[in-house]
């Protein structure tokens, strides 16, 4: 039987409607993609993007050339632009802000066919450490007031180039979805006088039945009112609110469980098209200690349509239960 499940966070309500199937084969693989024609973010095309911001690089190379392990690049065509004032104003009834922000690109490889699941494990933990250090530097711009790191795999997640990268957008406001868990968090906080993302992490860990795998500093489960089949979170276990507080000695634990996950993910359902985002504590306001940063991936299995524009529900045709069971037992 169909079952309505309560978000914790923000109170919105899952369907979870097992009649409807859900089991990994039930999802039609992704079709697959035609070779790109040409590919800016190859090696050896290094003149076909902007400017690296910032990169790894083998010793003796210079910036904008060959011999790059990671490279970061503003976007070029960016959704907001780092120049200019930040003016605010009133049309009629209407706010405008001026289209102040930061829109960059994280090249993560050189290869490109690969992918999280296939690059070596200290690959992965060099890329949270570029994704740390960027949230770090753009903060110091008071003009932001939020920082997202995101990947879009498979065309209909919406990556535009197959060859592996995410990105980032630093906006002048909090978004909505922010702004809704912060809230979340803080009724939590004034009803019980604990972290809601804490409270969960000692509940997955201790029952285990959502759990997909864990290290002592980190956990990835599928959520409790998951909103979308195979949807699984990441979180730190203990209480941090910002990803710029992930330490040094972190960065692996955090890179190990990502990549597990993924590669899971990719197992089970044939690489399927997926997002991932960070969700982490606004930046230049007062620290929002209560909060707790956190990874969502959503595989991309199903379609958002009328019913769910209509209401804000979701209807996820597999319990997360069964998700994290088949997660767990694929073999690697």
């Amino acid at each position: 039987m169909s079952e309505l499940r309560r978000d914790p966070i923000v109170g919105r309500w899952v369907i979870i409607s097992s009649e409807r199937g859900g089991r990994p084969t039930d999802f039609e693989p992704a079709a697959p993609r035609p070779p790109d024609a040409f590919c800016p973010f190859c090696e050896g095309n290094e003149d076909k993007t902007p400017p690296e911001i910032r990169a790894i690089r083998a010793p003796g190379t210079t910036p904008n050339t060959p011999g790059w392990k990671i490279r970061v690049v503003s976007n070029k065509f960016p959704a907001l632009n780092i120049e200019g004032e930040l003016d605010k104003r009133a049309r009629g009834i209407y706010d405008i802000m001026s289209g102040i922000g930061a829109h960059e690109v994280f090249i993560e490889t050189p290869e490109h066919e690969r992918t999280i699941s296939t690059l070596p494990p200290d690959h992965v933990r060099d890329l949270m450490w570029m994704y740390r250090e960027r949230l770090r530097d753009l903060e110091r711009d008071r003009r932001l007031k939020s920082i997202l790191i995101f990947r879009n795999s498979g065309q209909s997640a919406g990556a535009s180039l197959r060859h592996p990268h995410s990105q980032l957008i630093a906006t002048p406001t909090i978004p909505k979805r922010i702004l809704e868990e912060l809230d979340g968090v803080r009724r939590y906080i004034d009803f019980k006088d604990r972290c809601v993302f804490c409270d969960m992490v000692d509940e997955e860990h201790t029952f285990k039945q959502r759990v997909v795998c864990e290290n002592e500093h980190f956990i990835s489960f599928s959520p409790f009112a998951a909103r979308f089949p195979f949807e699984m979170w990441i979180l730190p276990k203990e209480h941090q609110p910002c990803f710029k507080s992930v330490a040094d000695n972190q960065l692996a634990p955090l890179a190990a469980v990502l990549q597990e996950t993924i590669k899971r993910l990719d197992k089970s359902l044939e690489y399927p098209p997926y997002n991932y985002v960070i969700h982490t504590s606004p930046v230049n306001s007062e620290i929002n200690y209560n909060y707790h940063w956190h990874f969502e991936i959503i595989p991309r299995l199903t379609h958002v349509a009328g019913f769910e524009w209509g209401t804000g529900f979701y209807i996820n045709p597999t319990p997360p239960e069964r998700a994290a069971q088949f997660l767990r037992e694929v073999e690697l």
